[in-house]
């Protein structure tokens, strides 16, 4: 963590960590030796999610204003989002045991003839689901879990030196209680299973960075993370890694009988105290800032929120993901990498136009 600290510390504080400009301060070797915690990066939430049809969106309305409004927003296909710089991206996943269960939902069959087309066919295809909620705001730009990564992957590898994606994931189960609704299936052992294999029928190992890895022969996650077990961005370029985004029910569920993490693909979000303690969200960079900084000096990663069911946007206030730069979180999550016209200027970026600068708390 010492060595860290005084390689970032040495750097220009507008290196870019993607792509070193080559001056004295910001050579790739120079870079290439940080640890991959030592950056701060940006990233969107609900990655997948597309626009509300606009007549959908007005039941709801009609129903729920507040609702409403936080649903409003939409993102461009996952490819075009990391091109923009995006190192962090967040697929919501729905179970579907026998394949269909989403395939017609709710808000649609409300809309009767007046609903805008959608293609539910990968919706009827095997596989997890990636959908924000499976009665009425079900539109994805990559409706299957498999399909969302092939994306992923086939962008990676055409950009071997990209810095280390961090791809979470929210497990969706319920729904809501309305007639007609559909309820998500629990994520039982064999659902949570499903996760790594779809990950790893996609991903080969070499392409992952997973708790196994980073722990090595140390007793623990915590103990690994704690004494610099990250890799360098070196070993990191051209990887991903997931983190189950999830509450500590589907986390204990998916550790199982575990130790730690053994053999599991995703990191998970825990205390920092577990064993298992390498990644946490703690999304309110404002309320949580000194519980960020200290979890990234004790090297774990972090992802926080810069914005949050478009309030930010609305009102054009920055001082949000001010507090999130501040912070030191290395994923900086936001659903405006660009502005949305109806709402005004509002957008955010890494500060000094960079896709990943040196994190101000190494």
């Amino acid at each position: 963590m010492i060595l860290a600290a005084l390689l970032a510390a040495a750097l220009s504080p507008n290196c870019d960590l993607e792509r070193p400009s080559g001056a004295p301060d910001c050579t790739r070797e120079v870079v290439d030796a940080l640890p991959m915690t030592a950056i701060q990066t940006v990233g969107t939430h609900n990655s997948y999610k597309l626009a509300v049809a606009p007549n959908e969106l007005a039941m709801i309305r009609s129903a729920n204003p507040k609702e409403a409004d936080a649903i409003d927003y939409a993102h461009p296909p996952l490819a075009r989002q990391l091109d923009a710089g995006a190192r962090q991206l967040e697929l919501d996943l729905a179970y579907d045991p026998q394949p269909g269960l989403y395939a017609t939902p709710l808000g649609y069959r409300m809309a009767g003839a007046k609903a805008e087309p959608y293609d539910f066919a990968p919706l009827k295809a095997p596989g997890l689901k990636v959908i924000h909620e499976v009665s009425v705001d079900y539109r994805s730009s990559c409706p299957l879990f498999r399909g969302c990564l092939a994306e992923i992957r086939a962008w990676s590898r055409a950009h071997p030196d990209h810095l280390p994606i961090l791809i979470l994931l929210n497990l969706k189960e319920g729904g809501l209680n309305l007639p007609g609704a559909v309820k998500a299936p629990v994520f039982d052992a064999a659902a949570m299973d499903s996760v790594d294999t779809e990950i790893r029928g996609v991903f080969p190992e070499a392409e992952l960075i997973t708790p196994d890895q980073v722990q090595g022969r140390r007793a623990t996650l915590r103990e690994a993370v704690a004494a610099g077990g990250w890799p360098t961005l070196k070993m990191a370029r051209g990887r991903v890694l997931f983190a189950l985004d999830a509450p500590p029910d589907q986390v204990a569920r998916y550790r199982g009988a575990r130790r730690v993490l053994e053999g599991r693909v995703a990191f998970v979000n825990i205390d920092e105290s577990s064993p298992a303690a390498g990644y946490i969200t703690l999304n309110d960079p404002k309320a949580q800032a000194e519980r960020i900084g200290n979890a990234v000096r004790s090297g774990i990663l972090v992802r926080t929120r810069a914005d949050a069911d478009t309030k930010e946007a609305r009102a054009n206030d920055p001082t949000t993901q001010a507090a999130a730069f501040r912070s030191g979180a290395q994923y900086i999550s936001t659903d405006y990498m660009s502005p949305d016209a109806r709402f005004g200027p509002y957008s955010v970026e890494v500060p000094g136009r960079v896709t990943a600068r040196p994190n101000p708390l190494k």
